[in-house]
């Protein structure tokens, strides 16, 4: 285990200020759901730019039954399911209408603006590409195996026109240069922070890469977002990234086949499915790293977003950021989101806490799911589409 048990966290990152949302998924046997806003200084003529729209999005999470302690021979598996469950956009202006879209995988293809050869080079002596997933309402997802990155994510307006809700990037270089490393990355071996970069399993003490002043955060300096991944389409909707950490990479025990399978669904959700196995006793915790806004990319501040998180408690950091052990109440504080609040209308307040994280850098212990099966953990609001993840 780590030295801070709640460093194996269920986590929501959201980012405030500028254009960027970030909603990022963990689980553990905890219940315990993490949520970051924190100050973006990105230069957003990088991030590509949209016409304005308005649309709501809804989080829904699950538990997963697995042990982030992996035996043996034993395989942990964990969903992400982010469904779009209300289509009807409306659009300020109709500007993403003379956008170009794909109709397959094929050499030289745009999609909503993007190119594949933009996006084919070689890093680390293997070749980057760009998969794109499409189902029967012309709905698409992008996806590198350059970190196994979302690109961008788009479903269709009332009038058809193509909305990318997911911050992106429309070349590999950009991402390969990146300043923030984790944009729309997949995480591991662990997300999240491990205090001193180390841990103790099975009596013997392991030492980690530190890339966050004393920790070790979201698997160490290299970490799952920066490696290459294999892909293969699964048809037009699917494609199936995997890696092979080595043992002892970044200091983690075992070799950690990881498969990670994107699936975009009919219903316009991007289904995301981990699994991982592992020759030795190790920790293990996945995720995806995608930045989010709901209003649409590069259309303005997600402070005006509306949150709802389904938790009686939260945990407390201190100055490093790593849980202080204790778990307390929202009621009454900064970190009550029980009703729908907007996400900046607390966050600037003085106190300690907050001051911290720069904002909301805190795990949300859920409150018990007692109906089985999935369950709402957060939903956040922004007008007319609803953005589901289990």
């Amino acid at each position: 285990m780590v030295e801070h048990d709640t460093a194996m966290l269920s986590d929501i990152d959201l980012f405030k200020d500028r254009d960027l949302i970030l909603c990022k998924m963990l689980w553990c046997n905890w219940h315990l759901l993490y949520m970051r806003i924190a100050e973006c200084c990105y230069n957003c003529t990088r991030v590509r730019r949209k016409k304005s729209i308005k649309q709501d999005i809804m989080i829904v999470t699950k538990k997963t039954t697995g042990n982030t302690c992996l035996n043996a021979n034993f395989m942990m598996r964990k969903f992400l399911h982010v469904c779009i469950v209300t289509l009807s956009l409306s659009c300020a202006s109709p500007g993403n209408t003379n956008k170009t879209t794909a109709g397959d995988n094929a050499a030289g293809a745009v999609v909503t603006g993007l190119k594949r050869e933009a996006f084919q080079s070689v890093v680390d002596g293997k070749t980057t590409d760009l998969f794109v997933l499409k189902n029967k309402s012309n709905a698409q997802a992008a996806i590198t195996n350059f970190g196994g990155r979302v690109v961008g994510l788009w479903v269709p307006g009332k009038k058809g026109a193509m909305i990318d809700v997911v911050q992106g990037f429309d070349n590999i270089q950009t991402y390969v240069n990146l300043k923030e490393p984790y944009f729309g990355a997949l995480i591991g071996r662990f997300g999240n922070r491990i205090a001193k970069g180390k841990f103790k399993l099975d009596g013997k003490e392991y030492t980690l890469a530190k890339n966050n002043g004393p920790n070790t955060l979201h698997g160490g300096k290299k970490g799952f977002q920066n490696v290459l991944w294999d892909g293969k389409m699964i048809g037009n909707n699917s494609v199936r990234l995997s890696y092979l950490s080595k043992d002892m990479e970044e200091g983690f025990p075992g070799n950690l086949q990881v498969v990670v399978t994107y699936t975009l669904n009919d219903n316009n959700g991007l289904e995301i499915e981990y699994e991982a196995t592992t020759d030795k006793r190790t920790v293990v915790n996945l995720t995806n790293h995608a930045y989010f806004n709901l209003n649409g990319e590069g259309s303005g501040t997600i402070n005006n977003h509306l949150l709802q998180i389904n938790a009686e408690h939260y945990t407390p950091v201190d100055s490093v950021l790593i849980p202080l052990g204790i778990i307390e109440q929202v009621a009454g504080t900064s970190f009550d989101f029980r009703r729908p609040a907007a996400i900046g209308v607390r966050a600037n307040d003085d106190i300690a806490q907050l001051r911290a994280g720069k904002g909301y850098d805190h795990n949300f212990v859920l409150n018990k799911n007692t109906g089985g099966g999935l369950f709402k953990a957060a939903t956040v609001h922004r007008r007319e589409v609803s953005l589901l993840c289990f």
